[in-house]
C-alpha cells in the first residue's frame, strides 16, 4: 500500500447536489478533491499504470477529480473521498501478471474436431433423403 501525501490534495467544497431540504441550500458538506498525479510524490511505475487506467475520473491533463457527496457532514466526505483515492492507487500499484500464450493440448483439438464432426452428421440427418 503507497500513503498518498496529503499536503498534494487540493480540496474545494460545493454545495452538494439532489434533495436535502434547507440544509443542502446553505451549507457546502460535499467536496472536490484534486489530485495532480504527475506532480506528486508516487513511484514511476505507479504514475504510469494511473495515467494508463481508462477511469473517468482522471482527467486528460492527468489528474484525479472525486466528488465526495454522499454524506451529509464534510468530514465523512472528506473521509470518504480520501479512500477513494487510496483504493485508486492501490489498484495501480498492483503489478498486473504477465499472460504467457499457451497451445492447445492434443487431447482438446481432438474433442473439438470429434464435436464438430459429430455436429456436421447430426445436421446431414436433417438432410432430405435422395435416391
Amino acid at each position: 500500500m503507497i500513503a498518498v501525501d496529503p499536503s498534494e490534495i487540493e480540496w474545494s467544497a460545493i454545495r452538494a447536489q439532489g434533495a436535502g431540504g434547507q440544509n443542502v441550500n446553505k451549507v457546502s458538506t460535499a467536496l472536490h478533491l484534486r489530485f495532480d498525479i504527475r506532480a506528486s510524490s508516487l513511484p514511476d511505475a505507479v504514475k504510469e499504470r494511473l495515467l494508463a487506467h481508462n477511469d473517468q475520473r482522471i482527467s486528460s491533463d492527468g489528474v484525479v477529480i472525486i466528488k465526495a457527496q454522499r454524506y451529509r457532514s464534510q468530514d465523512r466526505n472528506r473521509e470518504d473521498a480520501l479512500l477513494r483515492l487510496q483504493e485508486l492507487v492501490d489498484g495501480a500499484a498492483l503489478v498486473p501478471a504477465v499472460r504467457r500464450p499457451t497451445k492447445p493440448t492434443r487431447g482438446s483439438q481432438r474433442r473439438r474436431v470429434d464435436s464438430k464432426v459429430k455436429r456436421g452428421q447430426v445436421k446431414a440427418g436433417r438432410r432430405p433423403v435422395t435416391g
